[in-house]
Order: structure tokens, then sequence, then C-alpha cells
């Protein structure tokens, strides 16, 4: 960044004026090869976004995150309250990963992968272009009257963000509650769950507030990420950056004559034309440097580069590149840094991966009755137990029984004839074990009991049993 730079716009964010008021961006639809990129690339997330809740494989929802019931899906794979430090690690696995991208690439996830970014700019946005028309447009629909032509046009508009959003709520809600419930709420109507449909409703107003009036000031206010861009990013890190070397060279920036040498006059590329600043989705000017407004759209990339085309100069006055680079030519390194990032990243993945395999279809708990201890029946010490039984796999479980390992005794379910467990489902109970006192060697002794299937063993666990320090 040049020396003389101005540093006062670092006073305020690009979307608040000097009197401290909301100004609202208008940008520029772009255009150009990173655009088409954009949005193919959306398109595509945009189709695994909507259809993960609905996709099945084996009878599990690829992805669902049941907060209230505390049942998650990742990948198809259903993880109950007790696999939780799993789903954990799945979080802290994708925040280093997000760190190790930003550190390298930048905000690049904020313009490329961020759902927010998505649906605003390449379904909401476009809608609002195909309505209003381009920049120009939008600017005059805005400042004339209230005539049958806006009217019309805002009407539409609106409508049609409403639509939108109450189905991205309803897709939402399949995430939450699975789309089997989402299915059974619609096909019992309104009515019949009305504090589901009070949710949607909630969810589609979020939305909708977000997309039609809120915006761009989600990525600049409300989410974090951009200010920890400050903490992450150095002179390394590639990111979408102006040139001000060429741009500005001895003189500076200035508007294009052709008639004059630009390089004889010691003028920089940059014409000045602040296109990059019009097509701006949050409203900043890219030649500032590294600001937390920018999401690494590459909007300005393109404008610059047809900008460039016209005017007969180079192109890339406005690229991917790290400050590193623009000041003194450095080619990328893999830093320290990102090394050690790379490393927890690998460390972590390699841990979720055993825990998964690790990880048992069924899964069994049994702990003593709180506030009880044990009981003598003749030559027989007795304790008495709560069970749990998950089932995680997708298909009933039938026929269950438990077994002693390792000592004599005898256990018995209390008011069960034949214990089951119904897939994606839980069963619980009571049982009584029994041991002859003979056979313990202490007041506490470690039980390992299986659980059976059939003749099948399908889980094995461990609990403690209480005797008297001694049999007098």
């Amino acid at each position: 960044m040049s020396s003389n730079l101005d540093e006062s716009f670092r006073d305020t964010i690009g979307t608040i004026d000097k009197e401290g008021h909301r100004k609202y961006i208008y940008p520029k639809k772009p255009s150009g090869k990173f655009y088409e990129y954009r949005k193919w690339v959306s398109y595509f997330l945009l189709i695994i976004l909507v259809a993960n809740p609905f996709i099945k494989i084996n009878g599990n929802q690829f992805m669902m995150f049941n907060v209230l019931e505390r049942r998650f899906n990742i990948l198809s794979f259903p993880f109950w309250p007790q696999d939780f430090y799993i789903f954990v690690l799945f979080m802290v696995i994708g925040v280093v990963f997000v760190i190790l991208f930003t550190v390298i690439f930048g905000r690049i996830f904020c313009g490329w992968i961020c759902p927010q970014t998505i649906f605003m700019e390449m379904v909401f946005r476009r809608i609002e272009y195909w309505i209003e028309g381009d920049r120009g447009a939008q600017i005059r629909l805005e400042k004339q009257e209230w005539n049958g032509e806006k009217i019309r046009k805002k009407a539409l508009k609106w409508f049609a963000f409403l639509v939108i959003s109450f189905l991205i709520a309803n897709v939402f809600l399949a995430y939450l509650i699975g789309s089997d419930e989402l299915f059974h709420l619609i096909e019992d109507g309104p009515l019949a769950h009305s504090s589901s449909f009070v949710s949607l409703l909630i969810f589609t107003g979020v939305f909708y507030f977000v997309f039609a009036w809120f915006r761009e000031q989600v990525c600049i206010i409300a989410c974090p990420y951009g200010r920890l861009q400050g903490v992450l990013l150095d002179k390394k890190s590639i990111n979408v950056a102006y040139d001000f070397v060429r741009g500005e060279k001895e003189v500076g920036r200035a508007k294009f004559n052709k008639q004059e040498d630009r390089t004889a006059s010691g003028k920089g590329d940059c014409i000045d034309c602040k296109q990059c600043v019009n097509v701006c989705p949050t409203g900043i000017d890219i030649r500032n440097g590294v600001q937390l407004e920018c999401v690494n759209c590459t909007a300005c990339i393109d404008e610059c580069d047809t900008i460039m085309e016209s005017v007969g100069l180079p192109l890339g006055l406005i690229r991917y590149a790290s400050e590193d680079e623009i000041e003194t030519k450095a080619k990328f390194k893999f830093t320290a840094r990102m090394k050690g990032y790379t490393a927890i990243l690998v460390i972590l993945v390699g841990v979720l991966t055993g825990l998964l395999f690790l990880r048992t279809e069924v899964e069994a708990t049994i702990l003593r009755l709180p506030g009880q201890l044990f009981q003598h029946k003749g030559d027989n010490i007795s304790n008495i137990y709560t069970f749990k039984i998950i089932n995680k796999t997708n298909h009933d479980i039938n026929d269950l029984h438990f077994k002693l390992v390792g000592i004599k005794g005898t256990l018995k379910v209390v008011g069960v004839q034949e214990l089951k467990v119904p897939k994606h489902e839980m069963s619980s109970g009571t049982m009584f074990i029994e041991i002859n006192r003979f056979l313990l060697e202490s007041d506490r002794t470690k039980l390992e009991i299986d659980l059976y299937e059939g003749n099948k063993k399908i889980e094995s666990t461990y609990t403690s049993f209480l005797s008297p320090r001694s049999f007098d």
C-alpha cells in the first residue's frame, strides 16, 4: 500500500455515511471470467445445500442438526448425545480448516462458499437485477416518486423475496427436525402443528429481513469472521488486491487520455474510473488496501480487467496477490505458520478418523441406581442398576440379553419379557445383578457385561459392584 494513502476511511464502515445513517449499496451487475466461475460454484453448492436434508444413505438423512433432540447426522453418519465429542471435533476441524484457508487465501471462503454470499449475490441480487435493472436503474427507481411503475416493481421484488425466504426456511427446518418430519408437518397442515408453523414463519421473517434489508451488513457487522482477518492475515496471504505499485507509479492515478503517454508522464495504470467501487457489493474502494468489508468476491477484478482491456493497458491491476508479491515481486511461500496450521489439521483429521472407526453402532450404558447400596440375599449380594441401550443402526434389534464376563452371577431385567430396541431409538430399564459373596475380592468390584443379540455379541460395557468390606 502506498505510504501517502489517506487512512481516514478506516474510521467508519462502507455502509455508513458521514452522518451515521445507513448508506444503501447499489452494486453494478458484475460480469467476467471470475463471475462465471462463481456462478457455477454457487449453483453447485446451492444444489448441495438444498438437497442435503432430503438425501438418505442407508436410511439416514445425509445432513441433520436436530438440536432439540441432540441428534445429528453428518455425511449420513448418525451422532447421538453420547457421540457429541465427535460432533465437536467435526466443528473444530471445520474452524481450523477455515483458519488455514484464510491464512493462505484470505477471505475467499466468504466470496465463494459462504451461504449468505451465495444466496445474496446469486439468488436475491440476480432477481433484483431482473426486476429493477442494473445499478443506475435501481438508483433512479429509488429516487422517483411512488407511482405505478415503482409500486409494481417493488411489490414484485418483495413478493419474490418472501417466497424464496419461505422456501429457504423450509429447507432450514428440514435440517433441524429432519425431512421426514417436515413432510409429515406439511401433510397434516399448519393447524395441526401450530408451534412448528410459527417457527417456520419466524425463520421466514429472519431470512426475509436479512436478504431484503440487512444484506451486506451481515458480513460487515454481524459476522465476526471479517474481524478475524486482522489476526489471521499477513503480507504473505493471498487476497483480492490492488497493485498500487503499478496503479500509482510516481505521479499517481489519473483519468485516461488516449493522446497521452502514461509511461513517460509517470502516471499509474489506474485511470480512476471508480468502476471497481461501483461493482463492489459492500461499497468499498479496493484501492485502499485490505479491509474487513471485502469478501473476496472478485467482482472488482472482472470489472478492472474489462476497463484495462478497453483502454489497451495490461490486465491484472486488481488480482489475487499477496502484499509481498506486489511490493517486492516475491513468490508465494508456505510459511511456518501455514505449516503449523496444516499439521494441526492433519492431526485432528487423524484423531477423528480413529474415533469414527472405534465408534460402535450399538451403545449400552449400565449405572448403579443412585442412592442405593447393596442387599444381602443369603450368600449372594445384590445390586440394582439402570441401563440404556442406543440403537444407531437402520434396523430393529431384537432378542437382546446381558451376560456377565469373568465372574459367575445372575442378571435379571425387571418387567421386560423381551428386550428390544427399534432403529434410531433408545431403550432403558432396570435390572438386578446377584453375585456370591465369596467370589468378590473387594468391596467395589469392576464388572464387564456383554450385550448379545441372540448369539452375537454386539457391545461390551463396564460397571462397578458394591459389597460389604468384610463378611463376618
